[in-house]
């Protein structure tokens, strides 16, 4: 019986107060890692159809970093910070999975 107290957690929304059992899937979760922001990962599943920059080259906020092939359609991986391309991390052709880091961006 007390066992069971410990598996309750207490949430609230606006002014109630709930008590709810958390799922082994929810407790068993991958721990979410915030990202620097120079580091480019990818968000889908995918292979890697064309890379647009080279190491050491300089980029703005918003050019296009490379093109992934991913769910039937080619997505373009742009940069979210102005900088310069310190590493690729993928080649040509290479499959990637979600979270996989692309490049890493030195930013200005």
């Amino acid at each position: 019986m007390e066992n069971e107290k410990n598996l309750f957690v207490d949430f609230a929304i606006t002014v109630r107060k709930y008590k709810t059992m958390l799922t082994n899937k929810y407790r068993n979760r991958p721990v979410w890692n915030k990202h620097l922001p120079g580091e480019i990962v990818s968000a889908l599943p995918g292979t890697i159809v064309r890379i647009e920059v080279k190491e050491g080259q300089e980029v703005a906020d918003g050019d296009l970093l490379m093109t992934l092939d991913a769910m039937k359609m080619q997505n373009r991986i742009i940069t979210p910070v102005a900088g310069i391309v310190r590493e690729i991390c993928v080649q040509e052709g290479d499959r990637i999975g979600k979270n996989h880091l692309i490049a890493k961006i030195e930013t200005k």
